[in-house]
């Protein structure tokens, strides 16, 4: 006999997801407006500070069983948000999600007032116990690929092509401009500005393709091949480990690729990641979908200041906008959502005051 119709009440008890997603961009927007005020302004921990404060003054209200399993600290010992700590009500019959998040991608450029940075929280729903949908890496820095939506299916049609993370990437680059029906002079690639890419910048210089280079922010950069909006065809070097489980939460849901694979920065790193049981792992090459597991995620994101993601927030009298992404994988909706604060009347709940205060 056929299965009666799912209830309402039942389908949204299964999707979740869909009833909180506008919460988690709702942290995001108030994250970038109480970042604002410390752009240009030489502290980046303080405008790191103000964007977790504002992130878990609304995970506060949310009805929710978070866990961040991805935070802040390895890197920056940044003021919050660290992995293991629980966030939202904690009610008996409230959801669950592992939650991954950085509060500003970018902290450099915002210091200095440069342009790229963002907040970002991927939320997912546990699918099954024991198996992390977000997976925890305990290495600084990973090597990335990514790239767009017809590279990836190009290559399930054919595995054979060099769209992986050792391959050299003048062959990737010349494979990418054959499946996009460019030129290679045509083919754009991003890659961040660091000594560590050296030898990448110079094979892509060498191959002839054109060149968009970064100073921080690579979560943006590393969707921008999979975003319709974006000249960038190509993302590529070594950047952040939990920006990597970020950007592959945002391809999964933008219909692009990734891959990637542990960069240790030296031996003592390499023989501590052995150490943790991650010595068989070092070789690996890690996908998107190895790194943002299952169907139940939520990816939301709001400028701080212009990328090629998103625009900055812009502050026009009393009204201040914000622009902002919130995708899922599920159903691979991506909303792109300008909103309008009015200042006079906008209030943000901090957890430093636990109360409502004006922006």
């Amino acid at each position: 006999m056929p299965k009666p119709p799912m209830s309402p009440t039942s389908f949204f008890q299964k999707d979740f997801e869909r009833q909180i997603e506008f919460d988690f961009l709702r942290a995001t927007e108030i994250a970038a407006l109480n970042t604002l005020q410390w752009l240009g302004k030489g502290q980046k921990e303080k405008a790191d500070e103000a964007a977790c404060d504002a992130i878990r003054g609304m995970f506060d209200l949310m009805d929710m069983r978070g866990e961040v399993v991805i935070g802040e600290g390895i890197k920056d010992k940044a003021p919050g948000l660290f992995q293991g700590e629980k966030v939202g009500t904690w009610e008996a019959n409230s959801p669950s999600f592992e939650i991954a998040l950085d509060p500003v991608d970018g902290t450099t450029n915002v210091s200095k007032g440069l342009p790229n940075s963002l907040s970002c929280i991927v939320a997912a729903a546990p699918q099954a116990e024991d198996i992390p949908c977000l997976q925890d890496i305990p290495a600084f820095y990973m090597e990335k690929l990514a790239y767009p939506l017809e590279v990836r299916r190009a290559w399930l049609k054919d595995p054979k092509l060099p769209i992986h993370i050792d391959a050299p990437i003048g062959d990737v680059i010349e494979t990418t401009a054959r499946i996009l029906g460019k030129e290679v002079r045509d083919v754009v690639v991003c890659v961040l500005d660091r000594p560590r890419n050296e030898t990448l910048i110079e094979a892509v210089r060498s191959k002839g393709a054109a060149m968009r280079m970064i100073t921080d922010g690579d979560i943006a950069a590393a969707l921008a091949p999979a975003m319709h909006t974006s000249n960038i065809d190509l993302y590529a070097g070594i950047g952040g480990t939990p920006e990597a489980v970020l950007a592959a939460a945002g391809l999964r849901c933008l219909g692009g690729g990734m891959r990637a694979k542990i960069w240790p920065r030296d031996e003592a790193e390499r023989l501590s990641l052995i150490e943790q049981g991650w010595g068989d792992r070092l070789g690996r090459e890690y996908m998107s979908r190895d790194l943002a597991r299952g169907n139940n995620l939520v990816f939301a994101a709001t400028g701080i200041s212009t990328g090629p993601l998103l625009q900055g927030v812009e502050v026009k009298g009393t009204i201040a906008l914000t622009r902002s992404v919130l995708m899922r994988a599920r159903s691979g909706t991506v909303r792109f959502v300008e909103t309008h604060h009015d200042l006079e009347r906008k209030t943000i709940h901090l957890r430093s005051t636990g109360i409502e205060a004006q922006v």
